[in-house]
């Protein structure tokens, strides 16, 4: 490849097309200088490509290796298509939180009937049924925005595109709050139901629950489908373990006639608040049908993952949609069923409000959940099948998490590309997973579950909140984008098919309206008023960053006509820093002197004057032909004197351009940074910020760069980390080799 030479010196350059090599590279002369090929220009702060090469494989020694076995090899962007889902895996993967939420659902639901006593459990069933009409207007609801919008928005795209930029960041804010309640909810309702069985768990509730989120984190980070792949196999064994429960007991009590109890049934209830009737009845039944809602997370996950489906995309998503609600509503009433038959008995505080023989349970009364006693009163405790159905719940449990881990960062993806979270979350990992995104989460909900002590009867009281103001907006913004079909639209087949959509939205958003306020109502004194908070903080962060790139990129804009930007300086005057004279120095004045500079100048800084006396003896002995300039420094001070003279030097000739050329060594192990350069990275940082200042990087490359260069090479397919790609990956043509580097 052609040196810049041949690009900034003119005649001259051209007859330098000769690869930079720190040894054994043939030099040239040209008009009486000895020298090899020069580097590239850069901005301050930034190395060329071959010398950010050779450092990044300095960082890969430490981090490549247990990347590639935590997350495996890097994949390219063309191979994007084989990540995408079919429908057997997509529905563990995207649905796998409200075909879980079975396994706490129903004992919220009894939690909170429980306050009134056993008598309130009749209640339960109705609830059950209020429930399962609510799921069937979600997914009803959410088939038409995957077919609407299939583009991956969900309801942040119906919102804004419907109802306007601030009910987007409204529906976005719920849904982040959400996700990562998601996580932390899932994981520490796993701990718990694992800790019955394992006293370590119980004991370390934080650290075990940390542990899970940062497993599930780097199963993730491996890529979308394989780790649906892996979460496939337990969500099918915890679906299927349910119906096999729900059809062995209904066989038993329909056609054996058995007597199924539940460890739980001999025992009494304690009611907190007996005799209820009117408005406190109906506020109890409506807390209980809130709690009850808790089935219905995650159920937007799929209209926000459509572009991960396999095609015809929209159709195999609400075909996903259809299978999840009907798995979900299924499970839901035959666990509640089962345990009005087995007379399961729940409560809020157990130690206290549950009586055996007269007397309370007491603090070491450990309340398995509703799914648990259940399983042992249908299949015996210790059988085989309660054992595989235990072990799938606690495991599914922590699998439920992954709904977020796949919704989250492909809404941070969309919001940062929409310019309201940081860009970076906006790029695809070495596993085409938005990488970023996951770790974010994964903070997020670490510091969540830190906070409450992994606790989750605290955390589920933050619940349901954001997901249904979601739904609300998001139902609403459809119904708006019928009437702005309706109003154009001639073909009646289609205005049938419109308005029939419309009703059904029209309907979703009247019930899920009215679920929130029953959900603010209710659970706003429990928590829910910290949801409401994290809402508020993720918009107001939005809105900032939005307004911040919307002023950089106003900044930046390219006016129309001249500007002093395109303006050409009237000189230009290189400096060029040396503090002795060694090959790199050398290189740098010979690059220097290729430039063509108006003015051209040596600078160095007098802090040793022992040093400075020597460097002019061997300056003059050399008869280098470049003025050496010789800055005191009293205070011994390097970067402060070079700064004071380009800014004496800018403000002495406004209109001209300040080069400062610097030298600087090129290393191939991680603890030679330590050791060299670091003067030049301070001085580049304090350059940032000095108007009309260009920096040229002049590498010069040890011999421990070329083992490190020669060590990356041998690395198919190396990526260095964090490096960004975006867009199809493109097939690069190898850079022709110049005829002296063969010989």
């Amino acid at each position: 490849m052609m040196s810049v030479l041949t690009q900034v010196g003119g005649s001259a350059g051209t007859q330098v097309m000769e690869a930079w090599g720190r040894r054994g590279a043939r030099a040239r002369r040209v008009r009486g200088t000895e020298f090899t090929p020069a580097p590239r220009a850069i901005s301050p702060g930034c190395a060329p490509a071959q010398e950010r090469g050779l450092r990044f494989s300095v960082v890969s020694k430490l981090t490549d290796v247990p990347k590639r076995i935590l997350i495996g090899r890097a994949l390219r962007s063309d191979r994007l298509a084989e990540t995408l889902l079919p429908k057997r895996i997509a529905l563990p993967v995207f649905a796998s939180d409200p075909l879980s939420s079975v396994a706490y659902a129903p004992g919220e639901v009894l939690l909170v009937l429980s306050i009134a006593g056993v008598s309130a459990y009749h209640f339960s069933p109705w609830i059950a049924v209020a429930v399962v009409v609510l799921m069937f207007t979600v997914v009803a609801s959410y088939r038409q925005n995957v077919h609407a919008y299939p583009s991956g928005g969900g309801d942040y795209e119906v919102a804004t595109t419907n109802l306007g930029p601030k009910a987007g960041l409204t529906v976005a804010s719920a849904l982040l709050v959400d996700y990562v309640l998601t996580v932390a909810v899932s994981i520490s309702s796993g701990i718990e139901n694992l800790g019955s069985a394992i006293p370590f768990v119980v004991e370390h509730k934080v650290e075990c629950a940390v542990a899970v989120i940062l497993l599930l984190t780097v199963m993730n980070l491996r890529g979308v489908r394989e780790s649906g792949g892996l979460f496939a196999i337990p969500t099918y064994v915890f679906v299927v373990g349910v119906f096999i429960m729900i059809a062995w007991g209904a066989f038993r009590g329909l056609i054996l006639d058995d007597t199924m109890r539940a460890p739980t049934a001999s025992y009494e209830i304690k009611a907190e608040h007996e005799g209820l009737a009117g408005f406190a009845l109906v506020f109890l039944l409506l807390r209980a049908f809130s709690s009850g809602c808790a089935a219905l997370t995650g159920v937007e996950a799929i209209s926000n993952g459509v572009p991960a489906f396999r095609k015809p995309k929209s159709k195999n998503a609400a075909t996903t949609l259809a299978m999840m609600g009907l798995l979900a509503v299924t499970m839901f009433c035959g666990i509640i069923a089962l345990a009005m038959v087995t007379k399961v008995r729940m409560a809020e505080n157990p130690a206290v409000d549950l009586i055996k023989d007269g007397v309370a349970v007491g603090s070491g009364y450990v309340q398995n959940p509703v799914i648990t006693q259940v399983a042992e009163a249908v299949f015996g405790k210790g059988s085989f099948f309660f054992i595989v159905l235990a072990a799938a719940t606690a495991l599914v449990l922590f699998l439920a998490a992954n709904t977020a881990y796949n919704g989250f960062p492909v809404l941070g993806s969309i919001l940062a590309q929409d310019r309201y979270l940081p860009r970076q979350l906006h790029t695809r990992g070495d596993r085409l997973a938005f990488s970023n995104g996951i770790v974010l989460l994964a903070g997020a909900a670490i510091l969540l579950v830190w906070m409450y002590g992994a606790d989750s009867t605290r955390l589920i009281q933050l619940y349901i909140v954001g997901v249904f103001v979601s739904f609300t907006l998001s139902q609403t913004g459809m119904v708006r984008h019928w009437n702005r079909l309706l109003a154009t639209e001639t073909d009646q087949a289609k205005r049938r098919h419109m308005i029939r959509s419309r009703a059904i939205n029209t309907f979703g958003a009247f019930f899920t309206g009215l679920v929130l306020i029953v959900v603010l109502v209710t659970k706003f004194t429990h928590g829910a008023w910290v949801a409401l908070l994290g809402m508020v903080i993720f918009y107001g962060t939005m809105t900032a960053i939005r307004r911040h790139y919307d002023h950089v990129s106003e900044e930046l804009a390219a006016p129309e006509g001249p500007s002093d930007d395109s303006v050409r300086p009237s000189r230009v005057h290189s400096v060029v820093l040396v503090s002795k004279i060694h090959r790199p120095a050398l290189r740098a004045l010979a690059y220097a002197k290729l430039l063509r500079s108006d003015t051209l100048e040596a600078l160095s800084v007098n802090v040793d004057p022992a040093e400075t006396k020597a460097l002019r003896e061997e300056w003059e002995r050399r008869g280098i032909d470049v003025p050496l300039k010789v800055l005191d420094s009293p205070y011994r001070e390097i970067t402060r004197p070079i700064i004071e003279y380009v800014k004496g030097l800018r403000k002495e000739s406004p209109r001209d351009a300040v080069s400062v050329i610097i030298p600087e060594y090129v290393v191939g192990h991680w603890y030679e940074h330590l050791l060299h350069n670091q003067s030049a990275l301070r001085l580049k940082g304090r350059l940032l910020f000095t108007p009309g200042i260009m920096v040229t990087s002049v590498p010069y490359q040890l011999q421990s760069s070329e083992v490190a260069k020669a060590r990356a090479r041998k690395r198919q397919d190396w990526n260095a980390p964090g490096s960004v790609r975006r867009g199809p990956a493109t097939e690069r043509a190898k850079e022709p080799v110049e005829p002296d580097a063969q010989r």
